[in-house]
């Protein structure tokens, strides 16, 4: 069964015969196993070119500001997923990455997609890019809509990981367009929206992995890469002394009913 027009019956990415395995036109094993780190890997992998210095900066940047985020919904989910099948890790682990939604950690997506739409109007339009950024977050106030990569609930004086991440962007010559549309969003947001928005971590991450050359329609692939690395780490723990149940048990205590209560209550009462 097909479904829509499929006429392009080929893969760039990886082929193989009886006596080699060849992956974006290189040698598994003479090219790559033992030659190559990770990130170069997957930038390799994705892109089909190997990342250059700055690139592979960036991205190691990336992944280390979002691999761990303390004990977020997605977090819970897979380790009381573990706890209740403690054989089923990669059940615990899709868990926590089928949690990464649109409020935490899959936040830098709707940051990426919304930075192009500014910077494609002013590049389409011609006007000026403050101009163009102002009236896009009008827009958003009108609309009752979040502005994507600015605000945070605890560090709303300005998260470190995101100020930490420009600052490696600026000082090695990366920072761009995308970067720019970042600042003038956080510069006239906080008095058009009325209230303080800082540049968080998921507006840092895509506009600087932009501006360093990654694809837009591959931005979601870094917060999961990364937040697979630090699932690791909460799953590993959570074979070795279990919470999984814990955070169960507190979520039960501390959520009360207010539904309609039985015929057996009423009588009581």
């Amino acid at each position: 069964m097909r479904i829509g027009k499929q006429e392009q019956a080929f893969t760039a990415i990886a082929t193989s015969d009886a006596d080699t395995i060849t992956v974006r036109g290189h040698d598994l094993c003479d090219d790559l196993i033992g030659k190559i780190d990770f990130t170069d890997y997957f930038w390799l992998l994705v892109t089909g070119d190997r990342p250059d210095d700055k690139q592979r900066l960036m991205m190691n940047a990336c992944l280390v500001a979002i691999a761990e985020h303390g004990l977020v919904p997605s977090v819970q989910a897979a380790r009381m997923t573990l706890a209740a099948g403690p054989e089923a890790w990669q059940g615990a682990m899709s868990a926590g990455l089928l949690g990464m939604g649109s409020v935490v950690a899959g936040s830098s997506e709707a940051a990426a997609v919304y930075l192009a739409e500014v910077l494609g109007d002013n590049r389409n339009s011609g006007r000026d890019l403050v101009e163009v950024a102002k009236e896009s977050l009008e827009g958003l106030k009108a609309k009752r809509q979040k502005v994507p990569g600015l605000g945070h609930p605890q560090h709303n004086t300005g998260d470190p990981r995101a100020n930490r991440l420009l600052a490696i962007a600026d000082e090695n010559g990366i920072s761009g367009d995308y970067v720019r549309t970042l600042r003038i969003l956080g510069e006239h947001a906080p008095a058009i929206m009325g209230r303080p928005l800082p540049i968080n971590v998921s507006g840092a991450i895509p506009a600087t992995i932009l501006d360093a050359g990654w694809p837009l329609e591959a931005i979601k692939a870094v917060p999961l890469l990364a937040r697979a690395a630090g699932l690791s780490a909460h799953l590993y723990e959570e074979s070795l002394r279990s919470i999984g149940f814990i955070m169960s048990h507190k979520a039960d205590l501390a959520i009360s009913y207010d539904g309609v209560p039985s015929k057996k209550n009423k009588m009581a009462s």
